[in-house]
């Protein structure tokens, strides 16, 4: 009877509205990995630099390059990466001279490896390097810098055995072992 004195007064019979759902609980935070080669670890941004490579003819290609000059940033590399642009590269950078070798494992794409002396000379380069294997790549001279470009970048733009490589924004960078 109440309700229909309410229907007849024009008013209308509604529910009280429900309190809102309660947020669920967030899931507990997953502790960030510690391993440098794992998927899920997050590496601090990198410094970025440019090198400025010379072709078999003379022309000269610049090219933007995240700089690892650190243990942690040298382990980790181009690592889980699902790509790299033409034009963009990671430099490594280490404290002294010597015969480097490097691996593929966890790299996702293939690279060109380009082995530079401390005076700028290209000793050797490794092209496009298999990915997720841990073959061991040198070209057996002692080099302290070593370029990463995309897979057939070198050979696409005649960069070659001999050549030279001047860095920009480098010297300010602290190398650690």
């Amino acid at each position: 009877m109440v309700l229909a004195a309410l229907a007849f007064a024009g008013g209308a019979c509604q529910e009280a509205p429900a309190a809102p759902p309660k947020p669920a609980a967030p899931a507990p935070a997953r502790p960030k990995s510690k391993d440098v080669a794992a998927e899920d670890y997050v590496m601090p941004t990198l410094p970025r630099a440019h090198v400025r490579l010379k072709d078999a003819y003379g022309g000269v290609h610049r090219l933007e390059v995240e700089v690892a000059a650190t243990g942690e940033s040298r382990t980790r590399g181009l690592m889980w990466r699902k790509s790299l642009a033409s034009g963009q590269g990671m430099l490594f950078l280490f404290p002294e001279e010597e015969v480097r070798g490097f691996w593929m494992r966890n790299t996702l794409i293939p690279l060109d490896m380009l082995f530079i002396t401390s005076e700028g000379r290209v000793v050797g380069i490794i092209e496009n390097a298999e990915p997720r294997t841990l073959t061991n790549r040198t070209v057996g001279i002692p080099s302290q810098f070593v370029l990463e470009v995309p897979g057939g970048w070198c050979q696409k733009n005649g960069i070659v055995r001999g050549g030279t490589a001047e860095f920009e924004g480098v010297s300010t960078i602290p190398i650690t072992p």
